[in-house]
Protein backbone atom coordinates (compact mmCIF):
# COMPACT_ATOMS: atom_id res chain seq x y z
CA UNK A 1 0.00 0.00 0.00
CA UNK A 2 1.41 3.37 -0.61
CA UNK A 3 2.36 5.75 2.01
CA UNK A 4 0.07 6.61 4.47
CA UNK A 5 -0.36 10.29 5.06
CA UNK A 6 -2.77 10.62 8.53
CA UNK A 7 -5.41 13.25 8.85
CA UNK A 8 -8.52 13.62 10.68
CA UNK A 9 -11.55 13.36 8.51
CA UNK A 10 -14.72 15.36 8.94
CA UNK A 11 -18.17 14.66 8.83
CA UNK A 12 -19.86 13.46 7.01
CA UNK A 13 -17.15 11.43 5.48
CA UNK A 14 -18.19 7.53 5.27
CA UNK A 15 -15.22 6.38 7.20
CA UNK A 16 -17.04 7.96 10.13
CA UNK A 17 -20.17 5.25 9.36
CA UNK A 18 -17.66 2.32 8.59
CA UNK A 19 -18.00 -0.23 11.89
CA UNK A 20 -14.36 -1.00 12.47
CA UNK A 21 -12.82 -4.55 12.45
CA UNK A 22 -10.80 -6.46 15.05
CA UNK A 23 -7.25 -5.89 14.52
CA UNK A 24 -5.35 -9.51 14.46
CA UNK A 25 -1.84 -7.96 14.05
CA UNK A 26 0.32 -5.32 14.99
CA UNK A 27 3.30 -4.33 13.01
CA UNK A 28 5.89 -1.14 12.94
CA UNK A 29 3.60 0.44 10.84
CA UNK A 30 0.66 0.29 13.39
CA UNK A 31 2.61 1.70 15.96
CA UNK A 32 3.71 4.38 13.54
CA UNK A 33 0.05 5.03 12.95
CA UNK A 34 -0.47 4.87 16.40
CA UNK A 35 2.14 7.95 17.29
CA UNK A 36 0.93 9.92 14.48
CA UNK A 37 -2.75 9.74 15.87
CA UNK A 38 -1.11 10.77 19.16
CA UNK A 39 0.31 13.65 17.54
CA UNK A 40 -2.72 14.87 15.30
CA UNK A 41 -4.65 14.72 18.45
CA UNK A 42 -2.45 16.89 19.99
CA UNK A 43 -2.77 19.46 17.63
CA UNK A 44 -6.74 19.17 17.39
CA UNK A 45 -6.59 19.87 21.27
CA UNK A 46 -8.17 16.75 21.28
CA UNK A 47 -8.11 13.89 24.56
CA UNK A 48 -9.58 10.51 21.94
CA UNK A 49 -9.07 10.04 18.83
CA UNK A 50 -10.63 6.85 17.16
CA UNK A 51 -8.77 5.07 13.91
CA UNK A 52 -11.79 5.74 12.22
CA UNK A 53 -11.28 9.11 12.52
CA UNK A 54 -8.07 9.35 10.23
CA UNK A 55 -9.73 6.88 7.65
CA UNK A 56 -8.54 3.86 8.63
CA UNK A 57 -11.40 0.54 9.55
CA UNK A 58 -9.56 -0.70 12.47
CA UNK A 59 -10.87 -1.22 16.20
CA UNK A 60 -8.38 1.11 18.04
CA UNK A 61 -8.52 4.88 19.69
CA UNK A 62 -6.06 6.91 21.75
CA UNK A 63 -6.39 8.55 24.74
CA UNK A 64 -4.73 11.23 26.83
CA UNK A 65 -7.37 13.33 28.99
CA UNK A 66 -5.02 16.28 28.74
CA UNK A 67 -5.02 16.86 25.79
CA UNK A 68 -1.08 17.47 25.51
CA UNK A 69 2.20 16.11 24.62
CA UNK A 70 4.61 14.87 27.51
CA UNK A 71 2.20 14.83 30.03
CA UNK A 72 -0.89 12.69 31.47
CA UNK A 73 -1.22 8.91 30.48
CA UNK A 74 -0.70 7.84 26.51
CA UNK A 75 -3.51 5.28 26.50
CA UNK A 76 -3.98 2.75 23.75
CA UNK A 77 -6.91 0.47 23.57
CA UNK A 78 -7.25 -2.34 20.46
CA UNK A 79 -10.51 -4.23 20.08
CA UNK A 80 -12.17 -2.28 22.69
CA UNK A 81 -15.35 -3.83 24.85
CA UNK A 82 -17.28 -1.49 26.87
CA UNK A 83 -19.54 -3.25 29.52
CA UNK A 84 -21.96 -3.19 32.41
CA UNK A 85 -22.75 0.27 32.29
CA UNK A 86 -24.31 1.61 35.48
CA UNK A 87 -26.19 5.11 36.35
CA UNK A 88 -26.46 7.97 33.81
CA UNK A 89 -25.19 11.58 33.53
CA UNK A 90 -25.19 13.99 30.73
CA UNK A 91 -22.71 15.79 29.36
CA UNK A 92 -21.51 18.25 26.25
CA UNK A 93 -19.36 16.99 24.29
CA UNK A 94 -17.65 17.44 20.89
CA UNK A 95 -15.87 15.56 18.13
CA UNK A 96 -12.48 16.57 16.22
CA UNK A 97 -14.48 15.52 13.48
CA UNK A 98 -17.13 17.89 13.65
CA UNK A 99 -15.59 20.67 14.08
CA UNK A 100 -17.18 23.50 16.52
CA UNK A 101 -20.33 21.30 16.99
CA UNK A 102 -21.41 20.27 20.56
CA UNK A 103 -24.12 19.11 21.97
CA UNK A 104 -25.44 17.32 25.39
CA UNK A 105 -25.00 13.74 25.69
CA UNK A 106 -26.43 11.24 28.33
CA UNK A 107 -23.85 8.15 29.03
CA UNK A 108 -23.59 5.84 31.49
CA UNK A 109 -21.61 7.15 34.44
CA UNK A 110 -18.96 3.96 35.75
CA UNK A 111 -18.75 1.64 32.92
CA UNK A 112 -16.22 -1.86 32.09
CA UNK A 113 -13.08 -1.78 29.83
CA UNK A 114 -11.35 -4.94 28.64
CA UNK A 115 -8.86 -3.93 25.60
CA UNK A 116 -5.31 -4.77 24.70
CA UNK A 117 -2.35 -2.21 24.70
CA UNK A 118 -0.07 -2.02 21.65
CA UNK A 119 2.27 -4.30 23.01
CA UNK A 120 -0.52 -7.32 23.42
CA UNK A 121 -1.16 -6.91 27.37
CA UNK A 122 -4.96 -7.50 28.44
CA UNK A 123 -6.29 -4.31 29.89
CA UNK A 124 -9.38 -4.49 32.04
CA UNK A 125 -10.60 -1.78 34.42
CA UNK A 126 -13.80 -0.31 35.91
CA UNK A 127 -14.25 3.44 35.15
CA UNK A 128 -15.47 6.53 35.95
CA UNK A 129 -15.49 10.24 35.02
CA UNK A 130 -14.09 11.80 31.97
CA UNK A 131 -11.94 8.74 30.93
CA UNK A 132 -15.30 6.72 31.28
CA UNK A 133 -17.11 9.19 28.99
CA UNK A 134 -13.96 9.54 26.93
CA UNK A 135 -13.79 5.44 25.96
CA UNK A 136 -17.71 5.46 25.45
CA UNK A 137 -17.35 8.21 22.47
CA UNK A 138 -14.28 6.60 20.81
CA UNK A 139 -15.84 3.44 21.07
CA UNK A 140 -19.28 4.58 19.48
CA UNK A 141 -16.65 5.69 16.34
CA UNK A 142 -15.49 1.87 15.78
CA UNK A 143 -19.11 1.12 15.07
CA UNK A 144 -19.79 4.40 13.19
CA UNK A 145 -21.99 6.12 15.96
CA UNK A 146 -21.60 9.79 16.04
CA UNK A 147 -22.31 11.73 19.27
CA UNK A 148 -25.39 14.08 17.58
CA UNK A 149 -26.78 10.09 17.27
CA UNK A 150 -27.13 9.93 20.73
CA UNK A 151 -28.69 13.40 20.89
CA UNK A 152 -32.11 13.92 22.34
CA UNK A 153 -34.70 14.84 19.61
CA UNK A 154 -34.66 18.45 20.53
CA UNK A 155 -30.98 19.41 21.26
CA UNK A 156 -29.91 17.13 17.69
CA UNK A 157 -32.78 20.48 16.14
CA UNK A 158 -30.20 23.00 17.43
CA UNK A 159 -27.48 21.56 15.62
CA UNK A 160 -28.75 20.58 12.14
CA UNK A 161 -27.35 23.51 10.10
CA UNK A 162 -24.50 23.03 11.27
CA UNK A 163 -24.36 19.29 10.09
CA UNK A 164 -26.12 20.75 7.28
CA UNK A 165 -23.35 23.10 6.44
CA UNK A 166 -20.53 20.39 6.75
CA UNK A 167 -22.53 17.71 4.68
CA UNK A 168 -22.25 20.70 1.81
CA UNK A 169 -18.94 21.23 1.93
CA UNK A 170 -18.50 17.57 2.38
CA UNK A 171 -20.24 17.14 -1.31
CA UNK A 172 -18.31 20.32 -2.75
CA UNK A 173 -14.62 18.67 -1.97
CA UNK A 174 -15.77 15.57 -3.25
CA UNK A 175 -17.12 16.75 -6.42
CA UNK A 176 -13.24 19.00 -6.85
CA UNK A 177 -11.95 16.04 -6.84
CA UNK A 178 -10.19 16.40 -3.30
CA UNK A 179 -11.83 13.51 -1.25
CA UNK A 180 -12.30 10.65 -3.03
CA UNK A 181 -15.29 8.86 -4.49
CA UNK A 182 -17.47 6.76 -2.06
CA UNK A 183 -16.51 3.47 -3.96
CA UNK A 184 -12.47 4.48 -4.02
CA UNK A 185 -13.01 4.94 0.04
CA UNK A 186 -15.03 1.64 0.39
CA UNK A 187 -12.06 -0.15 -1.72
CA UNK A 188 -9.23 1.26 0.52
CA UNK A 189 -10.73 0.40 3.77
CA UNK A 190 -11.21 -3.10 2.55
CA UNK A 191 -7.68 -2.74 1.59
CA UNK A 192 -6.65 -1.99 5.19
CA UNK A 193 -9.21 -5.09 6.66
CA UNK A 194 -7.47 -7.48 4.60
CA UNK A 195 -3.98 -6.09 5.98
CA UNK A 196 -4.73 -5.94 9.86
CA UNK A 197 -8.33 -7.33 10.02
Amino acid sequence: MQELKLEIITYPHPTLRHASKPIVRVDAALRKIVSEMFDLMYAARGVGLAANQVDLPLRLFVVNLTAEKGTGEELVFINPVVSRPKSSEEAEEGCLSIPEVYGPVARPKQIHINAYSLDGQEMTATLDGLLARVIQHESDHLDGVLFPDKMNDSAQATIADDLTALESQFAMRQQASEIPTNDAIAQRLQDWETKYC
